[in-house]
């Protein structure tokens, strides 16, 4: 059983939307245990106990959350020694490209380091129904990848 940790921040609802559609993708691998998150919530020992990481968040004035920026501040530094080098995947929920939130994201868990398994998620505008499909598709990937240990 591999462990897939989902840590996500939402404000206004549009990335718990995304959120929750990853999550029902992942949760049809049934050789993962899933455990989600807030950004407020998690800490290094979910990293530690962690093989893979889904991250997702808003797109803040072309930047990634406040909180989820407060989890990686929290968790540097703490990682440092163990060199995770856990695979992660990233969802945005943006108003504009989106492209600002992963640059910043990509650069930050580097230094962890966290490997990219996949192209980031990105979901301009509201969140339509036609959307969903897409996310599920997106947990569903990192899941049975995680689980067949291709990442």
């Amino acid at each position: 059983m591999k462990n897939l940790l989902v840590i996500y921040h939402s404000q206004s609802g549009g990335t718990k939307k995304i959120a929750q559609s990853v999550l029902h993708g992942c949760s049809q691998e049934t050789d993962v245990s899933i455990r989600a998150l807030g950004p407020f919530d998690a800490d290094i020992n979910d990293l530690l106990w962690a093989d893979g990481v889904i991250f997702g968040t808003p797109e803040n004035f072309g930047y990634m959350s406040g909180a989820l920026k407060d989890f990686f501040d929290r968790t540097f530094y703490p990682a440092e020694p163990y060199q995770i080098n856990l695979p992660y995947g990233l969802f945005v929920s943006s108003g504009n490209d989106g492209t600002g939130a992963v640059r910043e994201v990509d650069r930050i868990v580097k230094g962890y380091p966290l490997r990219k398994i996949c192209d980031p998620l990105i979901i301009v505008g509201e969140f339509k129904e036609t959307d969903e499909p897409i996310c599920e598709e997106f947990g569903l990937a990192i899941a049975a990848g995680l689980a067949l240990g291709i990442f």
